[in-house]
């Protein structure tokens, strides 16, 4: 990795400070958002997203299903280092072009004149469809969390304990969302201060939980049971140890993603061309460490698998929440302790969840003043404080519509879903494959770059994309029904099929990409 000068054009920016208002206008765009973020607070949002108290929580059932021990802390270092190269060919190529856009933008200026606007449309829906579903899935595990709590806390599945219904979990996951979008609507200082204090609540949470649950425990599982235990029993007909590991990898995958949040907050990120990249790389290299202390103190409190995984049990299955409540009261008669826990994480996905909505106005606001989105001229505007207002409440909209399926059918439900994983990583790679090909001889790096090592870095992150996109897509259990079959690749298949028919269509008379705003 190495950091170029700063070029001339920029430094004119302000006598060697800020460089991002001269950057923004030779990408041809005004600045009309409020450029008051520092590379810590740029950092803050793409940690929020992450989220490791949020997504290892969420899918920590799965990771005791298939494989258990073994595949978390391993799978673990497997999935945050192909992650990694994914997010450096992502900063290389944010420091060339740090615009809002992101992704989408990034593949108009990497694919050539020729296939600038069809890359740019494909990136662009996926980035932005990836980014809903993520909210969606924060938010919506963050309404299944609090009926745990509540459970919990009126006497447990087996002392009489209030489960609140599907359409209670609904009305939480809208009430949440109304939330968030109302914390997005305030001027971009105080979402500055928010991210900040969000990533130091995960910060500090991974610490006290991480120490606290073991501790606590009256029965701690061993070195040995954590670093080596294989678990094989996960009552999915699955019986290979490799097939087993690889769909162990979806609850590291899916915590790992989001960091495209630097990106998008780049116009309104001081010298983005530096700290863009920062923002990025530090975000899932430290998410990486705390991450694997997160797993690595929890799974010491692990130790009879399948009842932790048993609906009868008092969380009803949610083995995090089962783990913290039989820690807490094993030693001290009851679980208040435990719920106490949970409440720590519950306000980390609060904050996941508030800082996703903030990715996806600031990608709607973008990809609309290029006109790609239907009503573009309403979702680009920006009220007086210049934030994306319309844009915020939108993408708080659509993130409770894509939850709504869940009352019907939590497979639809998760089918839709895994569009936040899959998705927004095909969307990480196609920038990287324009990089690696079309644009291999004539990429301009900007102050970071990877030097000679590049392409290779870019390759390495296209090959794992295209490799978990197959096997996140595998069946997840046998023998394959109606209501075991994954619907990963429908789900996906079908968003790619919905956004190639629109080009087609109609877009393709229309849509040229990327486009100047720029007075005269």
């Amino acid at each position: 990795m190495t950091w170029n000068k700063a070029p001339a054009a920029d430094a004119e920016a302000g006598g060697g400070g800020d460089t991002g208002h001269a950057r923004l206008r030779e990408l041809g765009y005004k600045q009309e958002l409020k450029r008051d973020l520092s590379v810590l607070s740029n950092f803050a949002f793409s940690f929020s997203i992450i989220s490791v108290l949020t997504g290892i929580t969420t899918l920590y059932n799965t990771g005791l299903s298939f494989g258990g021990p073994a595949t978390m802390t391993f799978g673990w270092f497997v999935a945050g280092a192909f992650t990694m190269t994914v997010g450096l060919s992502m900063a290389e190529i944010c420091s060339s072009f740090p615009t809002s856009g992101g992704l989408y933008y990034w593949s108009a200026r990497l694919s050539g004149k020729r296939w600038a606007p069809f890359a740019s449309w494909i990136t662009g829906w996926f980035n932005i469809v990836g980014q809903w579903a993520v909210t969606t899935s924060v938010d919506f595990s963050l309404a299944q969390l609090i009926q745990v709590i509540i459970l919990l806390s009126t006497g447990g599945n087996n002392g009489g304990g209030y489960m609140a219904s599907k359409y209670v979990v609904i009305a939480f996951h809208a009430a949440i969302l109304l939330s968030h979008a109302a914390i997005n609507s305030l001027p971009i200082t105080w979402l500055s201060f928010f991210g900040q204090f969000a990533a130091a609540w995960n910060m500090l949470g991974v610490f006290v939980l991480m120490i606290a649950v073991p501790t606590v425990a009256t029965e701690r599982a061993s070195a040995k049971f954590v670093f080596t235990h294989f678990n094989t029993e996960n009552n999915a007909g699955i019986h290979s140890n490799f097939y087993i590991f690889v769909l162990g990898l979806l609850m590291s995958q899916y915590t790992l993603t989001g960091y495209d949040a630097s990106a998008h907050m780049t116009e309104e990120t001081k010298n983005a061309d530096r700290n863009g990249p920062i923002g990025i790389i530090s975000a899932i290299g430290i998410s990486i460490i705390v991450g694997w202390g997160y797993i690595l103190g929890i799974t010491f409190a692990v130790k009879d698998i399948p009842y932790l995984l048993s609906p009868d049990n008092d969380a009803g299955g949610y083995a995090i929440a089962e783990v913290f409540y039989l820690a807490f009261k094993s030693r001290y008669g009851s679980g208040i302790g435990g719920i106490i826990c949970l409440g720590i994480i519950a306000v980390a996905i609060y904050f996941c969840g508030m800082s996703s909505v903030t990715s996806n106005s600031r990608m709607a606001y973008a990809f609309s003043r290029d006109g790609a989105m239907p009503l573009s001229s309403v979702w680009h505007k920006v009220n007086k404080h210049e934030v994306p207002i319309n844009a915020v409440w939108l993408s708080a909209l659509i993130s409770l519509c894509m939850a709504l399926p869940s009352l019907g059918s939590l497979v639809a439900f998760q089918a839709m879903v895994s569009i936040a994983t899959i998705g927004l990583y095909v969307a990480y790679a196609l920038p990287i494959l324009f990089r690696v090909t079309l644009a291999r001889k004539h990429f301009v790096p900007g102050p970071f770059n990877l030097g000679r090592c590049g392409v290779a870095v870019g390759w390495a992150a296209v090959l794992w994309v295209a490799t978990i996109t197959v096997l996140f897509s595998l069946p997840v259990s046998y023998p394959v029904t109606k209501d075991t079959l994954n619907y990963t690749p429908v789900a996906v298949g079908g968003l790619f099929l919905l956004v190639l028919s629109s080009w087609l269509l109609s877009a393709r008379h229309w849509f040229k990409g990327p486009i100047t705003n720029l007075d005269g």
